[in-house]
């Protein structure tokens, strides 16, 4: 996929919005849950495995439920296996670097195979997410986000996705300017949202799973 980004400062809401496929939403929707039936019985021993390595390992809930900011900026718990000590966040919310002591042995595995992400398929049938889309963020990024870089809140015209544009291109984000580079992947993503985009996203997907390309 060629990629083209632009100013942020160019985008506009009017501008985002009358490019936005209807017909294909709605039928992105549909694809998720037939992706998701499809696939769940193979991915749901992967799961199994991995709750039993990250309960042997350490102590602790398996699962970790976040909040985070979805379509139209509301809100939502997304959930994910526990890669971090349960204290991780005792100090508030902040990005992981490399070799974050935080993160367990199981948890670097996980990460940096992208298995941690597999239980948000949950928060696709639900519908507060997509297969596909920009990911969502922690709400205390977003409002610092909104504040001082312009047209972030244009990432939430659309679903969030377990893997997307930016995440196959970019990799793992740390800091602001990374987040600003982000942020053009995603509204790039968004207009040129189609099915042969989401399909090209895929395929790359497969590849950053095998590689392990951007974890943290």
């Amino acid at each position: 996929m060629s990629v083209t980004t632009t100013d942020l400062n160019n985008y506009t809401l009017n501008d985002i919005d009358s490019r936005l496929p209807s017909n294909y939403l709605s039928t992105k929707r549909a694809l998720d849950i037939i992706a998701i039936t499809t696939v769940l019985p193979f991915i749901a021993v992967i799961m199994v495995l991995t709750a039993i390595a990250i309960k042997l390992e350490s102590s602790g809930n398996v699962f970790f439920w976040q909040k985070r900011v979805g379509m139209n900026g509301k809100v939502f718990n997304m959930l994910k296996f526990r890669s971090m000590t349960s204290d991780s966040e005792k100090h508030g919310s902040q990005f992981a670097q490399s070799d974050d002591m935080r993160v367990t042995r199981v948890g670097k595995f996980i990460r940096k195979f992208r298995v941690d992400e597999l239980p948000q398929m949950w928060n696709v049938v639900k519908g507060d997410m997509s297969i596909i889309g920009p990911r969502p963020e922690q709400e205390s990024f977003v409002n610092e986000f909104n504040q001082t870089i312009p047209n972030y809140s244009l990432r939430h015209i659309v679903r969030p996705g377990i893997t997307g544009l930016a995440q196959t291109e970019q990799g793992y984000v740390a800091d602001a300017n990374g987040t600003v580079t982000k942020l053009r992947y995603d509204l790039y993503y968004i207009r040129n949202l189609s099915f042969m985009t989401d399909f090209q996203i895929t395929l790359k997907t497969i590849y950053t799973i095998l590689t392990g390309f951007g974890a943290r």
